[in-house]
C-alpha cells in the first residue's frame, strides 16, 4: 500500500517538474526566436544599406555591368554571404563563390521577384553549422530588377543560445533539488498529524476513549481531530449511558420478579386465606404484565435499531382513536387526580397510519405527562389540523424538564436527572414510529411549569417501512 506521504511527494515532484519542463521549453523557444529575429533584422538592415547604396550611385548602370564594375558594393558592409539573383532568377554574383543546391533558394528568389522578403534557416553543403539567409528584391528606380540574398552563419548565435540554454537548465536542476527538498518538508508537515490521529483512532477502536488527538491546526487535519475527539467523548458518554440503561433496566425487571417470587412463596403456604390468594394473584397478574410491557418495549426498541419494523397502515378515523385513548387513560387520570382534557378539533377526519403504532405512541406520551404531574395538576390531549398535517398534542403543566436536558431526551438510553424517569427508550421509540409515519415529534419544556409533545403526520402519506 502507498503511503499518503509518498503520493504527495510524487505529486509535488510531478507539478515542480512539469513547471520547469514548461518554463525552459518556452524560454529557449523564445531565446531562439529573439536572438533570430535580431539576425534577421541585421541582415535585412545590411541588405537596405546595400540597395540604398546601389540605388543612389548605380542605378543608370545595368544589373550586370554593375556586378562586374563595381561588385565590392555589395559586401563590403558585411561579412555574410552575398548573393545576386537576375530578373529571371539566375544566379549571377556569389560572394564567395560556393557550390548552392539550387532548391536551397529558389522558392525565395521566385518570391523575391514578387516583392516579398522571405527567410530561411537550414543546413548548406559548404558550412557545417546552420545558416540564415534572407532573400530580398532589389529595387532601382521604383522597379525590381533583380533579387540581393545574404546569408551568414549562425554558430556564434546557436552558441550563445545553447550557453543560456545550458544556464537554464542548470538554475531548473538546482529549483528541482529545492522542490524535492521542500516536498519532504511539507509531506514530513501534512503527514505527521495524520499518522498521530490514525494512532489516536486505533486506540479509540481498541477501547480507550479517553485519547485526545492533541492536534492543534485551524486548518482541515485541525477540524479532523477535534471531530475525532468530539467523537470519542460521545462514544463515552453513549458507553456511560448504555450502562445506565443496563443497570436501570435490570433494576426495573428485578422489582416486579422479587414481587413475583415473594407472592408464589406465600401462595405455596397452605395456611393462606383466600383472599390472600387472590389478592397475590392480582398482584403477580399486574406484574407479569408489567415485566411483558417492558419486555415488549425492549423488543421494539431491537426491531428498530435492527431496522425491521414495518407499519401496518390502515384508514383511521381520528374521532375513534381520540375517544378511545380517552377511554384508556381516563380511569388512571381519575386515580391519580389529574385533570385530563381531550379537544378534537378535526372531527371525523380520516388518516392513514398504524393505529397500534400511534396508540403505543400516545399512551407512552401520556404516561410521562401524567407520571411527572402532579395531584391536581392537568393534562391536555388536543387534536388539530392544517391544510397538509394533523397535529397531536399532549400540554401538561407538570414538573418540565431541565433547559440542558430537552435537546437529549429524545436520545437512545438517555435516562434524566428526575427520579421519575425510565430506562430512557419510550421516547426514543416514539420518535421513531412517528419518523416512519413520515412525521415529526418536537418537544418544548419550561423547567418547573410544564411540557408541550407535538405530534405532526401528513394527512397523506405513502407506505413507509423499514
Amino acid at each position: 500500500m502507498k503511503s499518503i506521504k509518498h503520493k504527495l511527494i510524487r505529486n509535488f515532484l510531478i507539478v515542480i517538474f512539469s513547471t520547469i519542463i514548461i518554463l525552459d521549453g518556452l524560454l529557449a523557444i523564445f531565446v531562439k526566436k529573439y536572438y533570430y529575429d535580431n539576425t534577421e533584422a541585421m541582415l535585412i538592415n545590411q541588405i537596405d544599406i546595400a540597395s540604398n547604396f546601389y540605388d543612389r550611385y548605380y542605378s543608370t548602370t545595368s544589373l550586370i555591368s554593375n556586378i562586374y564594375d563595381n561588385v565590392d558594393a555589395f559586401w563590403n558592409q558585411s561579412t555574410a554571404q552575398v548573393q545576386i539573383f537576375d530578373k529571371s532568377g539566375k544566379l549571377i554574383m556569389d560572394s564567395i563563390a560556393a557550390h548552392n543546391n539550387k532548391s536551397v533558394y529558389e522558392v525565395a528568389v521566385q518570391d523575391a521577384l514578387k516583392g516579398v522578403t522571405s527567410r530561411w534557416v537550414g543546413n548548406v553543403d559548404y558550412c557545417p553549422y546552420k545558416v540564415m539567409a534572407v532573400t530580398k528584391p532589389l529595387i532601382a528606380n521604383g522597379n525590381i530588377i533583380g533579387v540581393i540574398r545574404f546569408t551568414t552563419s549562425l554558430q556564434d548565435i546557436d552558441k550563445g543560445i545553447n550557453s543560456i540554454i545550458s544556464f537554464f537548465i542548470i538554475v531548473s536542476t538546482a529549483v528541482l533539488i529545492i522542490g524535492i527538498t521542500l516536498s519532504l518538508v511539507m509531506a514530513k508537515k501534512i503527514v505527521d498529524p495524520i499518522l498521530k490521529l490514525e494512532d489516536t483512532a486505533k486506540k479509540i477502536a481498541s477501547g480507550d476513549l479517553n485519547q485526545k488527538s492533541n492536534v492543534e491546526s485551524d486548518d482541515e487535519i485541525g477540524q479532523l481531530a477535534n471531530t475525532i475527539d468530539f467523537m470519542a467523548e460521545e462514544i463515552k458518554e453513549r458507553e456511560k449511558m448504555k450502562d445506565d440503561f443496563i443497570s436501570s433496566v435490570s433494576h426495573e425487571l428485578r422489582t416486579p420478579l422479587t414481587a413475583i417470587k415473594g407472592w408464589v412463596i406465600t401462595l405455596k403456604d397452605e395456611n393462606t386465606d383466600k383472599e390472600t390468594l387472590d389478592l397475590g394473584f392480582s398482584i403477580i397478574e399486574k406484574e407479569t404484565d408489567r415485566l411483558s410491557s417492558m419486555v415488549e418495549e425492549l423488543l421494539d426498541f431491537s426491531r428498530l435499531t435492527g431496522g425491521k419494523i414495518a407499519l401496518r397502515n390502515t384508514i383511521v378515523n381520528l374521532n375513534d382513536f381520540a375517544n378511545h385513548i380517552d377511554a384508556y387513560m381516563r380511569p388512571r387520570a381519575n386515580r391519580e387526580m389529574i385533570i385530563f382534557n381531550l379537544d378534537n378539533k378535526v372531527g371525523n377526519l380520516n388518516i392513514n397510519m398504524d393505529i397500534d403504532r400511534m396508540k403505543q405512541v400516545l399512551i407512552n406520551i401520556l404516561d410521562n405527562a401524567f407520571k411527572f404531574t402532579e395531584p391536581n395538576g392537568c393534562v391536555n390531549l388536543i387534536f388539530d389540523q392544517d391544510d397538509k398535517n394533523v397535529f397531536i398534542k399532549v400540554k401538561d403543566n407538570g414538573c418540565g424538564i431541565p433547559e440542558e436536558e430537552l435537546p437529549r431526551v429524545k436520545e437512545k438510553f438517555y435516562k434524566g436527572s428526575n427520579a421519575k424517569s425510565n430506562a430512557g427508550i419510550g421516547l426514543s421509540i416514539a420518535d421513531e414510529i412517528v419518523k416512519l409515519h413520515g412525521g415529526e415529534c418536537e418537544i418544548e419544556s419550561t423547567y418547573l411549569e410544564g411540557t408541550e409533545v407535538t405530534i405532526k403526520l401528513p394527512k397523506i402519506m405513502e407506505e413507509i417501512s423499514i
